[in-house]
C-alpha cells in the first residue's frame, strides 16, 4: 500500500467556524441532540439515520409546504423509495423565499454579450411574464417545456417559470445534432418548444433554425415554439422564421405575461421538475425523471453545507444546458449567493478567458472540469498574472478524474489559500455525491469524503465492501434526488436493469471507486461503457446508429479509453463491407457522422478496421472486457472466453494491447 499522500490545504480554524457546516451541525446539537465532533461523525449519522437526516434538511433550511409533515420515508425500498408522502412543495418557491428586490441574482456574459447583472426584484419581473406568457400557451401542472438553448440568463429564467407552475423542464445545449436531440426530447412528448435561431463558439456563427425545424416535424406534440433571436437581436419582434410553425418569440412571450404576479403551485413532493438523459448500450437515451422535492432537498445540502456558498459569494461552474452542472450551478439559486453564467468556448480567444472572467465577475467559486485544468496546464495559462483573484476561495474540478499533477498546478498558479475540491456523481441523481467538505483537509489527487445522505462504498463482484481496494461504486440507502422512474419505463424494467442489476436493491453506478482508510475517495473512470465528455454522456448504441448508416460498415465497437489529464480517448473499430477500405474520405464521413447525430465532443480520437467486433453468446458487444484490455488489465481476468460467440474476435485487441504497452 502507498504513503499516505501530501496534504495541499487545510481550512483555518475561522473558516472552520465561520462555514455553514459548522453552523449546521451546531443546530443538530441544540434542536434534534444530535452531538457529533467531526464530519466522520456527522457523515456516518447521515446514512445510519436517513429519517432524522433528511427531515433536519428540510427544516434547517425552512421549507415551505403543504400538507402534514410525518415520516420522511414511506417506502425505503430501492428501486421506489418514497420521500415526504402527503407533502406538497415547489423548488422555484424556495429560491425567491427572502431574497431582497436590490440583490444581485445572476450575472451572465457569452462570446456575444458583454458582462450583465439580473437583480433578484428583475428576476422576479422576468420570470413572472414567462411563466404568464406560458399559462397563455396552455402550459400547466406536468406539462413538458423542452429548450434548445445556450447557457444564457433566459434558460435560467425559463427554468424557474416552467417550475413556478409546476411544469416539467428539459434543456440540451445547441452543439447537440438534430437525431440526439429527437432521440432524447421526442420521448416526452412536449407541449412547447423554446429554441434558439443559433449560437457563437470560438468567434463562429451556427444557424440552427434547420434543427428547430426538423425538431418541429418530429415531435407532433409541440403546440408552440418559443424563439429567442440570439444570433441576431436586432431582429426583435420579427426574426426570419425560416419555415418554422406557430411561433412565438422571446420578446412576445415577455409580452403576454407583462404585469403577471409571480405565483408558485405546490406540487406534490415527488411531482417531476426536469428530465435528464443518460445514455446505456441499448435502445434511446434514458430519459431520468427527478422530483420538485427530492431535487430541492439534495441541492440546498449541497449547496449550502458542501459547497459552503453564502451571502456576497458569485457561483461560477462552466457547463452547457445539456449537462447536469447546468442544474447544479441554477441550483446556486437555492442559496443567499449570486449564479455566475458563461456561454461560448472556453479557450476562445484564449485558456485565460475563463480567469478573465473569474476576474471580471468576482468570483469566489471557480467550477470547472478536469480536462479544462489539464489543458491550462499544456497551454503555460498562469491565472493569477496580471489579474485580481483575490476573491476566489475555491476551484471545483469535475467530468473526469483529477490527475495529482491538477492538483499540483492549481495550488502553485492558483494560490496555495485556495480550497481545491474534485468531486464526482452524476446526472442520474443529478449531484455529487462524493467531494467537496469545507471543514476537511485537501490530499493531494483524492476527492475529500462522501457526501451527506449518501450511502456510497466501494463492493467487489460478490457485494463485499473494500477498504482501499478499487471496486464497483455503490450506493446502499436510498436519496431523494434518485430518479421517481425513467420516461416510458411503464413496467421500471429498464430502470432497475440499468442500476439495480448487478446488485439487487443496491444503486451500482458505473464508477470504479476506492475509498481510503481516512475516508477519502478515488474515483478511477468509467466502469461501464457509456462516454462522458464534458460531463455529457452519450450511449455507445448512440455511436452505432451514426456510424452504421455508413454502408462501407457492417459492424462497430466504440470504447473510451482513460488518459490522464484528459477527458480521455474514443476508439472506434470497425468492420468493413467486403471490398472496401477504411480511406480518409470515410473517417471523415464518419466523423460528420457522429458530429451530426451525436455531438462534436464525441467524435472519435481514433479509427481502426478490425476483422470481426467480439460477442456474447447472447449477441452482445463486450465493450466493457476490451476496454479494460486496452487499458492493460489480464484478458483472462476481464472476459471468459467460453462466453464469447467468436472469441479469436479477442484476439486483435489483446495483440494491440501488448503492441501499445
Amino acid at each position: 500500500m502507498e504513503g499516505t499522500p501530501e496534504i495541499l490545504w487545510r481550512p483555518s480554524a475561522a473558516a472552520v467556524e465561520s462555514s455553514n457546516l459548522t453552523a449546521y451541525i451546531d443546530w443538530l446539537r441544540a434542536e434534534r441532540g444530535v452531538d457529533v465532533a467531526a464530519y466522520p461523525e456527522l457523515w456516518r449519522w447521515s446514512v445510519d439515520d436517513l429519517e432524522g437526516f433528511w427531515s433536519s434538511i428540510f427544516d434547517y433550511f425552512e421549507v415551505a409546504h403543504d400538507g402534514e409533515r410525518g415520516a420522511a420515508l414511506g417506502s425505503r425500498e430501492m428501486p421506489g423509495a418514497e420521500w415526504f408522502p402527503g407533502v406538497r412543495v415547489n423548488w422555484a418557491e424556495r429560491a425567491f423565499a427572502g431574497k431582497p428586490d436590490d440583490q444581485v441574482a445572476i450575472l451572465h456574459a457569452s462570446e456575444l454579450r458583454e458582462l450583465s447583472e439580473i437583480t433578484w426584484g428583475e428576476l422576479r419581473g422576468k420570470v413572472a411574464a414567462v411563466a404568464g406568457g406560458l399559462r397563455s400557451l396552455g402550459v400547466g401542472e406536468g406539462d413538458r417545456v423542452v429548450a434548445y438553448l445556450p447557457n444564457l440568463a433566459e434558460a435560467a429564467i425559463a427554468f424557474l417559470a416552467v417550475a413556478s407552475i409546476g411544469g416539467v423542464w428539459s434543456s440540451a445545449s445547441p452543439d447537440f445534432g438534430a437525431g440526439s436531440l429527437i432521440d432524447r426530447f421526442a420521448q416526452i412528448e412536449p407541449k412547447v418548444l423554446i429554441a434558439v435561431d443559433g449560437y457563437r463558439y470560438g468567434g463562429r456563427d451556427f444557424d440552427r433554425t434547420g434543427v428547430v425545424r426538423q425538431l418541429q416535424e418530429a415531435m407532433p406534440s409541440v403546440e408552440h415554439t418559443v424563439l429567442l433571436p440570439y444570433l441576431d437581436p436586432a431582429a426583435g419582434a420579427s426574426p426570419d422564421a425560416a419555415g418554422l410553425a406557430d411561433v412565438v418569440t422571446w420578446d412576445d412571450l415577455l409580452a403576454r405575461g407583462a404585469g403577471a404576479e409571480l405565483t408558485f403551485e405546490r406540487v406534490p413532493f415527488d411531482h417531476p421538475l426536469w428530465v435528464l438523459y443518460s445514455s446505456g448500450t441499448t435502445g434511446l437515451p434514458k430519459a431520468i425523471v427527478q422530483g420538485q422535492g427530492g431535487i430541492l432537498l439534495e441541492q440546498l445540502k449541497k449547496m449550502h453545507l458542501h459547497t459552503d456558498a453564502k451571502p456576497g459569494d458569485r457561483l461560477f461552474w462552466f457547463t452547457t444546458t445539456g449537462w447536469m452542472m447546468w442544474n447544479f450551478i441554477v441550483s446556486g439559486l437555492l442559496t443567499e449567493a449570486a449564479i455566475v453564467l458563461y456561454d461560448g468556448n472556453p479557450g476562445h480567444p484564449d485558456l485565460g478567458r475563463l480567469w478573465d472572467l473569474a476576474e471580471e465577475a468576482e468570483v469566489t467559486l471557480f467550477g470547472t472540469s478536469a480536462a479544462y485544468i489539464s489543458a491550462c496546464m499544456k497551454a503555460g495559462i498562469e491565472p493569477g498574472a496580471g489579474r485580481d483573484l483575490s476573491r476566489l476561495r475555491s476551484v471545483g474540478s469535475t467530468g473526469s478524474p483529477l490527475a495529482p499533477e491538477g492538483f499540483d498546478w492549481i495550488y502553485e498558479h492558483v494560490g496555495r489559500g485556495t480550497w481545491l475540491f474534485s468531486t464526482s456523481g452524476g446526472t442520474d441523481l443529478c449531484t455529487a455525491f462524493v467531494g467537496g467538505v469545507p471543514t476537511l483537509p485537501v490530499y493531494r489527487g483524492e476527492l475529500q469524503a462522501r457526501a451527506l445522505g449518501a450511502a456510497v462504498e466501494a463492493w467487489d463482484p460478490e457485494g463485499r465492501p473494500l477498504i482501499e481496494e478499487v471496486g464497483e461504486l455503490v450506493i446502499t440507502e436510498p436519496m431523494p434526488s434518485m430518479p421517481l422512474f425513467l420516461w416510458g419505463d411503464e413496467d421500471g424494467s429498464r430502470y432497475r436493469d440499468s442500476y439495480f442489476e448487478m446488485y439487487p436493491g443496491i444503486w451500482r453506478h458505473g464508477d470504479w471507486i476506492e475509498i481510503t482508510e481516512r475516508g477519502t475517495a478515488i474515483i478511477h473512470g468509467r466502469s461501464d461503457s457509456t462516454i462522458n465528455r464534458g460531463g455529457i454522456r452519450i450511449g455507445t448504441a448512440e455511436i452505432y446508429r451514426a456510424v452504421l448508416e455508413s454502408d462501407e460498415i457492417v459492424d462497430a465497437l466504440v470504447v473510451d479509453i482513460p488518459k490522464e489529464g484528459t477527458d480521455g480517448v474514443i476508439e472506434l473499430f470497425v468492420v468493413l463491407r467486403e471490398g472496401t477500405e477504411l480511406s480518409e474520405e470515410l473517417k471523415k464521413t464518419l466523423a460528420r457522422r457522429v458530429r451530426e447525430r451525436c455531438s462534436p465532443r464525441h467524435v472519435p480520437d481514433e479509427v481502426r478496421q478490425v476483422a470481426a467486433v467480439p460477442r456474447t453468446l447472447s449477441g452482445k458487444v463486450v465493450e466493457v472486457p476490451v476496454k479494460r484490455i486496452l487499458m492493460g488489465a489480464d484478458p483472462a481476468k476481464v472476459v471468459s472466453r467460453d462466453s464469447l460467440a467468436n472469441p479469436e474476435a479477442l484476439d486483435w485487441f489483446v495483440g494491440l494491447a501488448g503492441a501499445e504497452s
